[in-house]
C-alpha cells in the first residue's frame, strides 16, 4: 500500500518565521506522537522561477512575506483519517490553532491530502 500525504503551501511574514518555526516544531512533535511518519517544514528560498509560476504568485504573497511548503506522511488515507481524528480531540490543539492565528492566515492556507503516484 502506498504513503498518504497532506501537503500545505502558506504564506507567511518574513518577520514571524522563528515563530512559526517554534510552532511548527510543536506540530510536528504531535503528529509523530499521533502515528505520522514524516512531517516536513520548507521555507521559501527561491521563489522568482522564471517559465512557471513561482510559488509566491501561487501563493498570493504580498511585500514582506515568504512561502511555508509543508508535508506530513502516513501509512494510508485510513491511517491519516485515524491521526488526524485524534489531532483534533487533542488539548495541545486547541494552543496551536490559537498560536498559528497570530502568525499567518488560515483562510490563505492552501491544503490538500494526496495519494502517493509514485514512491522510490
Amino acid at each position: 500500500m502506498s504513503q498518504y500525504v497532506d501537503g500545505f503551501v502558506i504564506p507567511i511574514p518574513k518577520n514571524k518565521v522563528a515563530e512559526y518555526r517554534r510552532l511548527a516544531r510543536k506540530a510536528a512533535k504531535m503528529w509523530k506522537e499521533h502515528g505520522a511518519l514524516d512531517f516536513r517544514e520548507c521555507i521559501g528560498d527561491d521563489l522568482e522561477v522564471k517559465g512557471v509560476t513561482p510559488f509566491g504568485r501561487f501563493a498570493k504573497t504580498k511585500p514582506g512575506e515568504t512561502v511555508v511548503f509543508s508535508w506530513v506522511i502516513f501509512k494510508s488515507r485510513k491511517h491519516r483519517d485515524q491521526a488526524n481524528a485524534r489531532i483534533m480531540k487533542d488539548a495541545r490543539m486547541a494552543a496551536l490553532g490559537e498560536a498559528s492565528g497570530k502568525i499567518f492566515d488560515c483562510r490563505r492556507m492552501a491544503y490538500g491530502g494526496f495519494k502517493t503516484l509514485i514512491q522510490l
